[in-house]
């Protein structure tokens, strides 16, 4: 998983095929995450959860917070409680 700024998305990768994106806007201290999208072929595989906490991990290590306008972040932070306290409006 990687953060690329210039696209404003983080990527999971096997060499150089994306296998899924997770697109977001930077917006002062928050990471709005917008879109995520998974390549068909790697659905059902677990990429969207690796590629989901390796994008929240990165934020917890900036320091920042996230607003999950995206139903699949949204819904993973919703059954990984541990990453609940990076919601934009939870208790720290």
């Amino acid at each position: 998983m990687q953060d690329v700024p210039e696209s404003s998305r983080y990527e999971i990768r096997d060499g150089e095929r994306v296998l899924g994106h997770a697109a977001y806007r930077r917006e002062g201290g928050n990471v709005v995450f917008t879109h995520t999208e998974i390549d068909p072929g790697s659905e059902g595989t677990g990429v969207g959860g690796k590629l989901v906490r390796g994008a929240l991990d990165d934020v917890r290590s900036r320091g920042e917070r996230v607003v999950a306008q995206c139903s699949f972040v949204r819904g993973w932070i919703g059954k990984h409680p541990e990453y609940g306290d990076l919601v934009e409006g939870a208790s720290a």
